[in-house]
């Protein structure tokens, strides 16, 4: 059995999206289950619309995802000589021709047929043409089988079978001497010697175009595997007006990669009813076969879900390190504040996405400016005096700042005054972090340390004796 070998082709017109993601994490996981190979391709014989930005983009996306490549990118613009010179064994051989058809005279049979109620496909008026008048412009046309059919295996929908009839005579160079892209796709997937062929359910129709090329140039048949596509909520096909498509952008948004990863690998496989699949676990589990035919729905919810566990139970340290950039564009500094790691941990239990995370921390660095009043007026003004007096004493006296400790200081103002934790928790986590949306009381003060601890709540005693 020859050795495995897939590709990621993305076409750098825009960012990496997660129609895209997916696409590539199921060749990758196919490839590392295998012990195959995984080739990046960047499809970029769109001159006018590829740009190294987007190019960049793709990058950044898969290696953020984690979805590192054994070979490449490859480049078809590099490649083009290559093309040529197939184009030209296609015409020696009398597989191919030149088609000196006008644009407007194509369109024209295009419209007539379509009111006749017939197949726009090209006529072939220049299939056994002989003359070639000089100086017109011309396109090269592919020689297509006229009868019979074309079939193909896949390996996610099935035997597929295509009429010759239908399919009409591709074009495999403009009249520029650009080559299109059914053509670049067989040249390139021939020469890297791809043996499976991963991609979305788009491509269906091109294939059978494709399979009579390689049939045509003597190349071996890849398997194809077609992938459904990702749906919105609206059933209609995934698009920026659903929300964010840009796997950056859900990094920028505080998703985790693991979490996205887990999420893309399960939106049309499946390995029984199990969810949740760490990297390893995937690539053990991972079947092309279990791919589903049917297009999957997008679920942010879903993927909130998944982020939050990852979240909990991720590493403090990494969490710390991916929290940065989110504090950072909210124009806080965590020098001479309290420890990030801490200050994570304190968050983590809750937090869905790190720009959550992010949020919840500020008060950490920033002392409140401000206070929930309207949480403050449920309390006794006197009473509210009273508990900040007796916690600012008990800390001050406190043998103890850990956890433990802080606690039982807590438990035992309660009992000295007769008041329940309610009484005495709420209010003082409004003064350390002005609302009531906060952690555990023992935790915020534990990650501030007792002397800030102490500052804030004289700060929030002054606000309640002056309001």
């Amino acid at each position: 059995m020859s050795e495995l070998r897939l590709r990621f082709a993305p076409s750098p017109t825009g960012y990496l999206h997660v129609g895209g993601a997916r696409t590539a994490l199921f060749n990758w996981l196919l490839a590392r289950k295998q012990g195959g190979t995984f080739i990046l391709r960047i499809e970029d014989t769109d001159v006018e619309r590829s740009t190294r930005e987007s190019v960049d983009a793709i990058f950044e996306g898969m290696k953020w995802l984690g979805l590192e490549w054994d070979e490449g990118p490859f480049y078809q613009s590099e490649s083009f000589p290559v093309y040529k010179e197939y184009v030209q064994k296609l015409l020696d051989a009398g597989k191919a021709y030149k088609c000196y058809c006008a644009a407007e005279e194509l369109e024209g049979k295009r419209n007539l047929a379509m009111q006749e109620g017939r197949k726009p496909k090209y006529d072939g008026t220049c299939r056994e043409r002989l003359d070639q008048p000089d100086g017109q412009p011309y396109v090269i046309r592919f020689r297509a089988p006229q009868g019979g059919v074309t079939t193909f295996d896949d390996l996610i929908k099935g035997t597929i079978t295509f009429p010759n009839e239908e399919l009409d005579d591709l074009i495999i160079q403009r009249t520029d001497g650009t080559p299109t892209y059914n053509f670049c796709v067989v040249i390139d997937d021939a020469s890297m010697r791809i043996t499976t062929v991963i991609r979305g359910d788009d491509h269906v129709n091109n294939t059978p175009r494709q399979v009579q090329l390689y049939n045509a140039l003597g190349f071996p048949v890849p398997q194809f595997a077609h992938v459904p596509m990702i749906l919105g909520a609206d059933k209609a096909r995934l698009s920026k007006r659903h929300g964010a498509t840009s796997v950056i952008a859900y990094r920028d948004m505080g998703f985790l990669p693991e979490a996205l990863i887990n999420y893309l690998v399960r939106l049309g496989w499946s390995n029984g009813d199990d969810e949740i699949f760490s990297r390893d676990e995937m690539i053990q589990k991972f079947d092309i076969h279990n791919v589903g035919r049917s297009a999957s729905v997008f679920n942010t919810e879903k993927l909130l879900w998944l982020n939050a566990h990852y979240i909990k139970n991720g590493d403090p340290e990494r969490l710390a390190d991916l929290l940065l950039p989110h504090l950072s564009s909210r124009d806080v500094t965590t020098s001479g504040g309290p420890d990030l790691m801490a200050v994570v941990r304190t968050l983590q239990e809750r937090a869905q996405t790190l720009e959550e995370m992010a949020e919840r921390a500020l008060f950490y660095y920033n002392a409140p400016t401000g206070y929930d009043d309207a949480a403050l007026a449920k309390f006794d003004k006197q009473q509210l005096q009273a508990v900040f007096a007796a916690v600012t004493d008990k800390l001050a006296e406190a043998l103890s700042s850990d956890a433990h400790g802080i606690d039982a200081l807590f438990k035992e103002i309660c009992a000295e005054n007769s008041w329940k934790m309610g009484q005495v928790g709420q209010p003082v986590r409004i003064a350390l972090s002005g609302g009531t949306q906060a952690p555990g009381i023992g935790e915020i003060i534990v990650t501030l340390g007792v002397e800030e601890t102490i500052r804030r709540i004289r700060k929030a005693r002054e606000h309640v004796a002056g309001n």
